[in-house]
């Protein structure tokens, strides 16, 4: 079988060479497409692919018609909503996902992140310290348990609200140290600072709302390395010019960055590209559960980590 990694974003050199080894010695042959610039080359090496692996590469019906021999696509890492799972479902290719491989380092953004805009980007002005103030977490997945851990150690206090996790299951991560929240309400009522960890659903795009923020400190500060169409723009603009303390930090370039920037050079950052998972201990994290992926799919059909349906 053919493994295309397909990466705009390229992995870290020793995580391809892994990769490389775990494709070979199973058998297969194995072939890169990296830093790419154009779809269009994209969709000619998927040509002849049994298996893709991807990052934040989209997958959608063009490049699947391109690719009549693709079985499986793992995307190296958790969010899977650059892939496009009705196609998939509809041509019978299995998709997977890597849950938690990146976990630590979007979590270690996340701390970091927090310290640069509460230290005012490191300009030698009077800054703010982030031990003994109140996080909160949206959503209670793999990212945010390793963000709960590491807050606990700059002695912060843990709120946790999940909306796809019952109140019991959320008290049973006690070894995290989360107080538990009951809506997104209080969590926001309850937070110096929020960080997002919600994957895009059309349930979850546009969550984070004018209502929402209002309900957070004047000096509060909104954390996203998820997804930025989690949250209304606007009306984290219109937040921020209210409040003049007020700080956003992101991980994905937002649609109204001109304005962001122009207004609020101070109490906004976001990084130049996506650079949560840009480690090179994620990198082979993520791309060698990846490669181990495919080749348990191709040995035993095992499709555990499948993320959409079957016909």
């Amino acid at each position: 079988m053919k493994v295309l990694l397909a990466t705009g974003k390229p992995f870290a050199k020793q995580a391809v060479e892994e990769i490389q080894q775990i494709i070979e010695s199973a058998g297969h042959q194995f072939e890169m497409l990296e830093s790419y610039t154009e779809k269009s080359q994209l969709l000619a090496a998927v040509n002849d692919a049994n298996a893709l692996i991807v990052r934040s590469d989209v997958v959608d019906r063009e490049v699947m018609k391109a690719a009549p021999n693709l079985k499986v696509v793992v995307r190296a890492g958790a969010g899977y909503d650059n892939v496009d799972l009705d196609t998939a479902t509809v041509r019978d290719i299995c998709v997977m996902n890597t849950p938690g491989q990146n976990a630590n380092a979007v979590a270690e953004m996340v701390l970091g992140m927090l310290i640069y805009i509460q230290r005012n980007l490191f300009d030698g002005s009077v800054g703010r310290e982030i031990s003994g103030k109140r996080l909160g977490l949206y959503a209670f997945g793999n990212v945010a348990k390793m963000v709960a851990k590491i807050a606990r150690g700059f002695s912060m206090t843990v709120n946790a609200y999940s909306p796809t996790l019952s109140h019991d299951d959320l008290r049973k991560e006690g070894e995290y140290g989360v107080v538990t929240v009951y809506s997104n309400k209080e969590l926001f009522e309850k937070s110096d600072f929020i960080s997002l960890h919600m994957p895009l659903f059309p349930e979850t795009r546009n969550c984070v709302n004018y209502d929402l923020l209002s309900l957070m400190p004047h000096d509060g500060v909104l954390i996203n390395t998820a997804r930025k169409e989690l949250v209304v723009e606007e009306d984290l603009l219109r937040i921020m010019d209210e409040r003049p303390l007020f700080r956003y930090i992101t991980d994905m370039k937002p649609e109204r960055h001109d304005a962001f920037q122009a207004r609020f050079p101070k109490r906004y950052f976001t990084t130049p590209k996506k650079s949560g998972a840009q480690t090179t201990e994620a990198n082979i994290n993520a791309g060698l559960a990846a490669a181990g992926q495919i080749v348990s799919f191709f040995r035993n059909g095992d499709e555990r980590f499948r993320v959409n349906n079957k016909l």
